[in-house]
């Protein structure tokens, strides 16, 4: 600022806005209060109401042109003062300045004004002209910003969104956030934290859409307004190590310089190897981060051990049928659309996207298809609910550019709906805990011998997109296992069915594999060889000292110095003898040992 480049050798500094004077040290202290609240020398003028305004930062070729949000403190204060023009701001007299002038102005300070201080004069000091609001809607929703009002958008800008509708809608509060009452109910603790801003290091873990992204964005837009903490997101698909480092080392200064700490959230944080998470282990042990991960898969086995004692894991569950459909019902809010059947006035702001503009409709039973199709996962209902609609007012655009007079209705039907959701939406993951989790529940509801959950389990694999030779596989596994020796055919049973989807492959061998499945469900089970050998294996690994020899008699003897050491000596052919043969088998350590009811833990 000019007055601030004077000589430190002047004995005072002149305000430029206020125009008293002020001693060279306290000067700047004295700007930053004058340029936000206006002249302290008439209180009676300032109108405390009003935001105090942020300090621009004024060029010297700025046009001199008071724009009509100006403090009228500060004008007050400025009339009849000649001020430099670094300070053109505060300059003009708003009463010599007609309407149409503060207009134009508020359309030419873009060059001296920086772009928040235009933002807050359309928001609050100047009504907005005609269609605004409109164009700041359709502006809002080009550019992938969440809409703030439940204003429709028209059907145009539905066509040309460059986002999907779920990172359009994704919410930035918790009241808007629907499905995890268990987690972040009213009640619970992690609620709490979050309300008083303590948010400790967490790991959030659920299936795909169920709002782990978006719950980590309500906590960034939390601390953003309440200015606690600053959020860094990063992929672990896309992000080094270096950029990591740099990460932590700017939190460091923040929290060195700022006394602010860092919320980082890592999405996918599973695709971080052992080492790289290792990265975070001092810096989260210290305070320095707050590390919010996100995955899909276990952490058990996917997030190194240190790592996970130092967080929190929250198991975000699969949305329900009536959460999606609140996430639905706020969706065809906020775009306007209308469902058939429902009061008009919950779907309120459909006609201001204009007169020519369709009326967009969709039928309950769309929305409920949706909300059951989609099984769970709020991404993939929001994106259905998106491609509809598009594809039902692109049938209808070029009737709407000729016709001029009446608004054309459009109508979303569920046919529309299954047509873009071709057919369910089945969480199965063939490498990950998914997989893990439907086997072992076909495995033990053929153990249970109950047939309906065993062909339950075994259709969500293979519709699932599961290997059936995998299936077959472990089919063969469960006939010796759990069948046993009480159905001998089922082995072979479990072998042909391996056989014969080798041959055929899917589908057609899907009712094969379900013949089986049935079949180790209905067949009397016995595990008593699996217990039995079990018992071999843990005798030979809790023996102490070397292992017992072989029985010479039971020992082959195919050579001359063999007979000669005894091998084979007094050795009973047992199809020589017509009555049970006398004879040990077992090393004299082992005799008389039963596996069938032995367990190693006896002595």
């Amino acid at each position: 600022m000019a007055n601030e480049k004077t000589s430190t050798a002047l004995e005072s500094v002149q305000c430029p806005v206020c125009s008293k004077d002020f001693e060279p040290t306290t000067i700047n202290g004295h700007l930053d209060v004058c340029l936000l609240r206006g002249d302290d020398s008439s209180p009676s003028t300032t109108d405390d109401s009003e935001p105090p305004l942020k300090k621009p930062r004024i060029n010297a070729e700025a046009v001199p042109t008071r724009p009509s949000w100006a403090s009228p403190g500060v004008n007050k204060a400025v009339a009849g003062t000649p001020t430099p023009t670094m300070f053109s701001l505060f300059q003009t007299n708003k009463s010599k300045v007609s309407v149409q002038s503060e207009r134009s102005g508020l359309l030419n300070t873009a060059t001296s004004v920086s772009k928040g201080a235009q933002r807050s004069v359309l928001n609050e000091a100047e009504p907005a002209p005609a269609g605004t609001e409109t164009q700041k809607s359709q502006t809002s929703a080009s550019s992938g910003q969440t809409p703030k009002t439940a204003h429709g958008l028209s059907s145009r800008t539905l066509l040309t969104m460059d986002k999907p509708l779920a990172e359009i809608l994704r919410p930035n509060n918790l009241e808007e956030y629907f499905g995890q009452s268990k987690v972040i109910g009213q009640q619970t603790l992690l609620r709490s934290l979050l309300d008083s801003q303590e948010i400790p290091s967490l790991i959030l873990w659920g299936p795909p859409g169920c709002g782990k992204t978006t719950l980590a964005h309500i906590i960034a837009s939390t601390s953003k307004k309440n200015g606690t903490a600053r959020f860094v997101n990063l992929s672990a698909t896309s992000t080094s190590t270096n950029e990591v480092r740099e990460v932590i080392k700017q939190a460091q200064n923040e929290l060195r310089l700022c006394k602010r700490k860092t919320i980082l959230f890592i999405d996918e944080i599973h695709r971080f190897n052992k080492s790289q998470q290792d990265t975070f282990l001092p810096h989260v042990e210290c305070g320095t981060l707050t590390l919010i991960g996100a995955t899909t898969e276990n952490p058990s086995f996917q997030v190194n051990a240190a790592l996970l004692s130092r967080c929190r894991v929250l198991v975000l569950e699969k949305l329900s049928v009536e959460a999606m459909g609140s996430i639905l019902d706020r969706a065809v809010a906020t775009l306007g659309i209308r469902v058939l059947g429902r009061d008009p006035a919950n779907s309120k702001g459909q006609d201001q996207t204009g007169g020519h503009e369709p009326k967009i409709y969709i039928e309950q039973k769309a929305l409920d298809t949706i909300a059951y199709l989609c099984d769970g996962d709020a991404r993939t209902g929001l994106n259905s609910l998106q491609l509809a609609v598009q594809a039902q007012v692109s049938l209808t655009q070029p009737n709407l550019l000729a016709q001029s007079s009446s608004p054309q209705e459009i109508l979303v039907k569920e046919d529309h709906v299954k047509e873009g959701l071709q057919r369910s939406h089945i969480l199965y993951d063939k490498a990950g805990e998914e997989h893990y989790n439907c086997i072992s529940a076909l495995h033990k509801s053929m153990r249970g011998s109950h047939e309906n959950a065993s062909l339950y389990w075994l259709g969500r694999m293979l519709e699932g997109g599961e290997d059936p030779l995998y299936v077959a596989r472990r089919l063969v596994r469960f006939a010796s296992e759990d069948v046993g020796m009480a159905d001998p055919f089922a082995l072979p049973q479990a072998v042909s069915a391996f056989q014969a989807c080798h041959f055929i492959g899917m589908p057609e061998c899907e009712v094969i594999l379900a013949q089986c499945v049935v079949y180790m469900a209905r067949a009397p089970k016995s595990v008593a060889i699996y217990k039995a050998y079990g018992n071999v294996k843990g005798c030979l690994r809790n023996h102490k000292g070397p292992l017992p020899p072989v029985p010479l008699h039971l020992r082959n003897a195919p050579t001359r110095l063999m007979k000669q050491l005894g091998y084979a000596k007094g050795y009973k052919y047992n199809p020589a003898f017509s009555d049970p043969v006398e004879q040990e088998y077992l090393p004299k350590e082992l005799q008389g040992i039963d596996f069938f009811t032995w367990t190693p833990s006896d002595p």
